[in-house]
Order: structure tokens, then C-alpha cells, then sequence
């Protein structure tokens, strides 16, 4: 038998690299990593973790508004955008620190530098001290997602999320292209932290993957905040001029932005990794084809996260991570082997109000169901009947007549994703309208219109 130099090689030190890594180490597998950036991928670095905390950053301006209508007199308020930029990079840093730590511990071999397939058993990684060409009997690809800028006249002026974070200069002027999560997230948290901040989508709605109660409900309250939401416009030339980036939109509007932001889509980070030398076969969109076990189209080469087929979350790589490490290894001692279920995957939008959602969208429910029942409410949530605030909170629930399970769950309101994420649990173990019915309210909480919808949304 070969003697490898390693049991794994996992090139990619994001979320799902390093999960599967760790867990892989600890059953006393010989492991390496190889990661060409900082440890914790795009969630720690330049997504989910920066991304909430800016959340987090612009949500203070509107409860300073707000605090008039509970008694409160605040003073002169003053954002300093280079103050939440170090703040937000010490914590990076500390959270990289945690990640090495946890992988170091583990026993995982660490490699500064970019990894790339040699054959179906060999890795070359170009470091600082050179190259160096390990072998390993399986290797696993977990190198994510970039973010993509179409061909459009004056691209260079623009930037994508990755750099949203640390921008020299805070934005006065904010155009965002784009109607996906990451495009209405950073509208909302811009024009939370004081950017006039307008946007562009090319279809009649944004977040077209989600119910589209939610997306009509949402964009509604987006601009009620202040976004300027420009649906059905497509960007035709962005120019540079002395006092900013001028973009001409289709029909000929035109903009003048400080900065403008590409937020149209994210592709999977393939180039450059060797696929084609060692045999990996890629789709039409260029991610890395994979069985249920997360194998590629060669045997010892497997792939998880955004760099393959599956759903584009941070949950999910972990949960493929955990599932390919018991698929490889064995499950650990007492326990069944982990399989990754893709059905009720909860979701969060941070925009403002958040979106949380689990399960199947309205269309989706009627194209699978027979007979679909729907209860939706919607009201002003108690916070907001003394704060001023004209935000409404949308709650709804998609239900299979013929078994009374609820398939899909939606909010549109203040810490959706920390509501929902406990519902996601109750639909997972297959709770059923009744089982809604009969659950007592935690009052009084926004939380609790989920338990005391009785009456169905009228047909249409």
C-alpha cells in the first residue's frame, strides 16, 4: 500500500476546511491544511461575522431616533467610520487567532500558501520558504465562493462585498447593483450608518428566491428607511469624474455615487487550483460536481461548501464537513454516521427589519401540494407604537391541507433569524398546525403571532 504523507489535505481553511480538518485530526487522522489567505474563509473574514456586526453598528442610529418616545433625550450623535473599522479588525484578527488555535490543537499540520492539484494524490503549495509536494490519500477541496462583476463599461470603478469593509473613506453616496441577501444587506446597513444609499435590481423584485411576500414586504420597508430601490434597471456605464463615480442606468437616469458596489453574484473559487490536471470535473457554472458523499469525478478528490453544487450557507459546509469526516473515518464511538439533510434549511437576511425563513416558499408549497393553506399577519410590532417608527413586522405560514404540517415558516421583522431558528426545529421534527395551535404564546413578544394565527389568509 502507498505511504502517504498524509490522510487528508484540505485545501481551503474556511468554515467547512477547517471543520472537516479538526474533526478528521481528532480521530487521529494525519491532516494538512493549506489556506493561501487568513483562517476562517469568507463567513469570518469578509462575510457573516463583519457583515453582522455593521449590522449591529447601524441599527444604533435608528434607536437613538427612537429613544425620544420612551422618555429618552439623546445628544449630538457623531459616526466615526474608522473606529468601527479597527474595532471589527481586532475582532477578525482574534477569530483567526481561534481558528489556528483550534486547528493546532487538533494536531493539523498548517501550510501558508496556495495549494494546487497535481494528480489525484499529490498537492503542490507555493509558500514563502518555496514549494513543497505533499501526497495524500484523499484531498478535499473547500476553497468557497468569489464574488463575480459582470462585463459592464467602467467595471474598474467598482468594488464587490469583499472590500466593503474596509474602505478608505465612508460612503456619503452608496449605489448598489444587485437584489440578492448580500446586495439588500449592505443597502440596509449603509443607510443605517448615514449613506444615502440607492439601488439597483434588474428584476421587478429583489430576493427572488424567497416568498414573494417576503420580497414584495421587505423592499417596501427598505425604502421607508430610506433605500432608493430602482427595480427593473440595469446599469449601462459607470465614469469617473472629479466629483465621483457618474452611472448611467438604463432609460438614461443617471447617479452620481462615492462608491459603488457589485453585488450580483458569487462564483465558485476554482481558478488556479489545477482541477483540469488532476481530472475534476466542473458544471456549467463552475462549481465541482459531487456525489452524495461529496466525491468528485475523481475517487480520492471530494469537494464541499461553495465551491461545489450544494447550497451556498456556512451551516451547511459544516454540517457537509461533519458528514464527509464520518463518511471518510467512521462515525466517532456510540454514534450513527452523519448524513446532511438539505430539506428546512433556516435562513437569515440581515437586512432592516431582518428576514428570517425555513421550508417551502408559497409557489413553492402549490407547485408540490395539492392544497396549500396560508396564514399571514401582519401589524406593528409594541416596540413601535412609542418609538415612532412606521416599520411593520410580517409573519406567515405555509401549510400542507392534507397532512396540517407547515412546510414553509417566514418572518419579516426585528431578530427574525432568532425567532425562526427555534421554529426550524419544530418543522424539522414535523409540527403540524394543531401542534402550532396548541403551543402557548410567550407574551407579549412578536414571537408569539406564530402560535395564535387561526384564521387563513383570504385566496389571492
Amino acid at each position: 500500500m502507498k505511504d502517504f504523507d498524509c490522510d487528508l489535505f484540505v485545501i481551503g481553511g474556511g468554515s467547512g476546511g477547517v471543520r472537516a480538518a479538526r474533526m478528521a485530526a481528532q480521530r487521529g487522522a494525519r491532516v494538512v491544511v493549506a489556506e493561501a489567505a487568513a483562517l476562517g474563509g469568507t463567513c469570518v473574514n469578509v462575510g457573516c461575522i463583519p457583515k453582522k456586526l455593521y449590522s449591529y453598528a447601524a441599527h444604533y442610529a435608528e434607536a437613538f431616533e427612537e429613544a425620544a418616545g420612551f422618555g429618552w433625550t439623546v445628544g449630538e450623535t457623531h459616526f466615526d467610520w474608522g473606529r468601527l473599522k479597527a474595532a471589527r479588525a481586532k475582532e477578525i484578527t482574534r477569530l483567526n487567532g481561534v481558528y489556528e488555535q483550534l486547528l493546532r490543537g487538533a494536531g493539523v499540520h498548517l501550510l501558508q500558501g496556495w495549494a494546487t492539484l497535481c494528480d489525484a494524490h499529490t498537492v503542490q503549495v507555493r509558500t514563502a520558504d518555496g514549494d513543497q509536494r505533499i501526497t495524500a490519500r484523499h484531498i478535499l477541496i473547500a476553497t468557497g465562493g468569489t464574488p463575480l462583476v459582470p462585463a459592464v463599461s467602467g467595471r474598474e470603478h467598482v468594488v464587490t462585498s469583499d472590500h466593503m469593509f474596509d474602505l478608505p473613506e465612508f460612503p456619503k453616496r452608496l449605489l448598489i447593483v444587485g437584489g440578492g441577501y448580500i446586495a439588500c444587506e449592505f443597502a440596509s446597513i449603509f443607510n443605517g450608518l448615514g449613506a444615502q444609499v440607492t439601488q439597483v435590481q434588474r428584476a421587478a423584485r429583489v430576493l427572488g428566491g424567497f416568498d414573494a411576500d417576503v420580497s414584495a414586504f421587505v423592499a417596501q420597508e427598505m425604502r421607508k428607511h430610506g433605500v432608493d430601490l430602482k427595480l427593473n434597471a440595469t446599469v449601462a456605464a459607470i465614469e469617473k469624474r472629479a466629483d465621483g463615480l457618474l452611472v448611467t442606468l438604463s432609460g438614461g437616469t443617471q447617479v452620481v455615487a462615492d462608491t459603488v458596489l457589485y453585488a450580483t453574484g458569487r462564483y465558485p473559487n476554482v481558478e488556479g487550483l489545477g482541477l483540469d490536471a488532476a481530472g475534476v470535473a466542473c458544471d456549467a457554472r463552475h462549481s465541482i460536481v459531487v456525489d452524495a458523499h461529496y466525491r468528485t469525478s475523481v475517487p480520492s478528490i471530494y469537494a464541499l461548501g461553495d465551491v461545489s453544487t450544494q447550497k451556498q450557507l456556512t451551516p451547511v459546509a459544516l454540517g457537509e464537513a461533519m458528514a464527509l469526516v464520518d463518511h471518510l473515518l467512521g462515525p466517532a464511538a456510540g454514534k450513527a454516521a452523519r448524513q446532511m439533510d438539505y430539506a428546512l434549511i433556516p435562513t437569515a437576511v440581515f437586512t432592516h427589519p431582518n428576514i428570517g425563513t425555513v421550508g417551502l416558499t408559497e409557489e413553492e408549497a402549490r407547485r408540490q401540494f395539492k392544497d396549500v393553506t396560508i396564514y399571514r399577519s401582519e401589524f406593528k410590532a409594541l416596540r413601535h407604537t412609542l418609538s415612532g417608527s412606521q416599520e411593520r413586522t410580517l409573519m406567515k405560514l405555509v401549510v400542507d391541507a392534507a397532512s396540517d404540517r407547515v412546510v414553509g415558516l417566514h418572518m419579516v421583522g426585528a431578530d427574525a433569524g432568532e425567532i425562526v431558528q427555534g421554529f426550524a426545529v419544530a418543522m424539522k421534527a414535523g409540527a403540524t398546525k394543531a401542534v402550532f395551535d396548541s403551543t402557548i404564546g410567550i407574551h407579549p413578544t412578536a414571537a408569539e403571532e406564530f402560535v395564535t394565527m387561526r384564521e387563513p389568509a383570504p385566496a389571492g
